[in-house]
């Protein structure tokens, strides 16, 4: 919305009434700059400097009011603190248990206009919620020379999130090719990981995985909601462990600290894949996660530096910010 204050008339000098005037023509009129400048026998730079002296000295006053505004200061506030390039915050929905729901149906806005870019040939994906949920919601585009590129690998129960289901659900709707990463996610040991990951095999695809030209990758908690937690970490591993080692979750299988830090323990070492240190080296990064649980692993994941873009909801966004401030 856009107020008008005009100068009183007493004493009124000519350059003040030219602000006026070129300010009620243009905000008030909705007369574009040029036909003002016709209007008032002038130029369009003139009139274009009149729209900047007249905000400048008070004659017009531009408020913003939408249902939207706290999250575009969220947004704000979250790339300067984080060094991100985007930012994405939808409101929160009244009911938690449709956090995951709602953060990716923004998530599929973010990544649709990606999916249908021609410059962008391969696309990662981790797995979980989040991302299954995008790919319900994003738009299809017809792209047979694009490769979604599993970044994580499997669980052996069949379910919609796996992450070789949802390769398939993005795959299909945009006749696009698609890379598995057909492997468990954790190892015995740190020797068998790497023993794994020696292979000719491997390294095709973990060439494929670096190479991408854009991801998305999820972020899993501590509790028994983490699909991680409840069904891939292995049964020699104790939660309550990881928890006293300092994990706040996972990026990618491995636990991080609520600094962002690798946790010291032997998961870390036998998690299949790439790991936080090859996330930032990754092409347009983007973290999608929401709810109250996730906070500490989604500043945690920021606090990394190793993504570009936030996907997330208002009150987890909030939340973030005020436990990175140290007011949560």
């Amino acid at each position: 919305m856009t107020d008008m204050v005009l100068p009183e008339d007493d004493g009124l000098d000519e350059e003040a009434h030219f602000l006026a005037r070129v300010a009620w023509h243009y905000y008030v009129e909705g007369i574009n700059q040029q036909a003002v400048a016709d209007r008032l026998g002038t130029n369009r730079l003139r009139i274009n400097q009149a729209l900047r002296d007249a905000r400048k000295e008070g004659i017009v006053r531009i408020t913003i009011e939408s249902p939207f505004l706290n999250s575009v200061e969220l947004e704000a506030q979250l790339r300067e603190r984080f060094g991100l390039s985007r930012v994405r915050i939808v409101p929160s929905p009244q009911d938690p248990r449709k956090v995951q729901a709602t953060v990716g149906a923004a998530l599929a806005m973010e990544i649709s206009p990606l999916i249908a870019d021609p410059k962008i040939k391969r696309f990662g994906l981790s797995w979980g919620m989040t991302v299954y949920n995008a790919s319900r919601f994003f738009r299809p585009a017809p792209r047979p020379d694009l490769e979604f590129v599993s970044l994580l690998g499997g669980i052996a129960q069949g379910s919609d999130v796996n992450s070789f289901d949802i390769i398939k659900a993005f795959a299909a709707q945009c006749d696009a090719r698609r890379t598995y990463f057909t492997a468990p996610i954790y190892a015995p040991s740190k020797t068998a990981r790497d023993a794994i990951l020696g292979t000719d095999f491997f390294d095709d695809i973990l060439e494929r995985i670096r190479s991408v030209d854009a991801c998305v990758i999820g972020a899993g908690d501590m509790s028994t909601d983490s699909l991680l937690i409840r069904y891939a970490v292995p049964s020699d591993i104790n939660v309550p462990e990881l928890v006293e080692a300092g994990a706040v979750g996972d990026i990618q299988g491995q636990f991080l600290s609520s600094e962002g830090k690798l946790i010291d323990h032997e998961i870390n070492d036998r998690a299949i894949g790439i790991g936080i240190g090859d996330v930032a080296n990754l092409g347009g990064t983007i973290l999608a996660a929401g709810g109250s649980g996730k906070v500490p692993i989604i500043r945690a994941a920021l606090k990394t530096g190793a993504f570009r873009c936030l996907v997330t909801d208002h009150d987890t966004a909030a939340a973030v910010l005020a436990y990175d401030t140290g007011e949560g």
